[in-house]
């Protein structure tokens, strides 16, 4: 679906994801030039205008922002038929003042230097192989511990993917067998709980 209108300033393009609680709303303007941010509250919104805005509509979970996509993850017991059309206008009223350029703090820059080097090998594996696909789909993963006697991993699912059903299969069984591959062929990996 695309929306357009002569006094719009974006067009925006709707697409769903793996996840039926959350779309893409793909613009024709980029809303994160580098990284990626996502919000899991408003209280962590509180420095993204546009994000604090769009958890102002009733049901909306998170927000994750990724070069020219924002992808919105509701509450299961919210339908998309009212909360769409809310977040269209939202980003259209927002949109004009955000700047792209923004900086979040980067807490993940710095959890990555405490990692081990196991830890960093499986991180820079899973940023080549697996993360462009989440983030995609607005989401991400994060790395807990990696018990190397043991052969697990356990890793947190982030945005879009915390709340979709195949995080816990096809998504889970495509990363074990990557890692399996490329870093230890007994390797299982867990979702660690919320």
């Amino acid at each position: 679906m695309q929306t357009e209108g002569e006094n719009m300033s974006v067009n925006i393009t709707i697409q769903p994801t793996p996840n039926p609680n959350a779309l893409k709303f793909i613009l024709d303007k980029f809303v994160k030039t580098v990284g990626s941010s996502s919000y899991k509250s408003p209280l962590d919104a509180k420095d993204n205008q546009l994000a604090s805005a769009l958890f102002t509509i009733r049901g909306i979970d998170q927000i994750h922002f990724f070069e020219n996509v924002i992808t919105v993850s509701k509450f299961g017991f919210e339908d998309w038929d009212s909360a769409e059309p809310q977040v269209i206008e939202t980003i259209q009223s927002m949109i004009v003042n955000h700047n792209p350029d923004y900086h979040d703090s980067d807490p993940e820059a710095e959890r990555r230097m405490a990692l081990t080097p196991d830890l960093l090998k499986i991180e820079e594996i899973l940023d080549r192989t697996v993360r462009p696909g989440l983030q995609g789909d607005g989401g991400d993963l994060k790395t807990l511990s990696y018990n190397k006697e043991d052969h697990v991993l356990m890793i947190k699912y982030q945005g879009a993917c915390g709340s979709c059903p195949s995080s816990s299969t096809g998504t889970l069984e495509a990363i074990k067998s990557i890692l399996r591959d490329e870093f230890d062929p007994e390797l299982d990996v867990y979702i660690a709980p919320e």
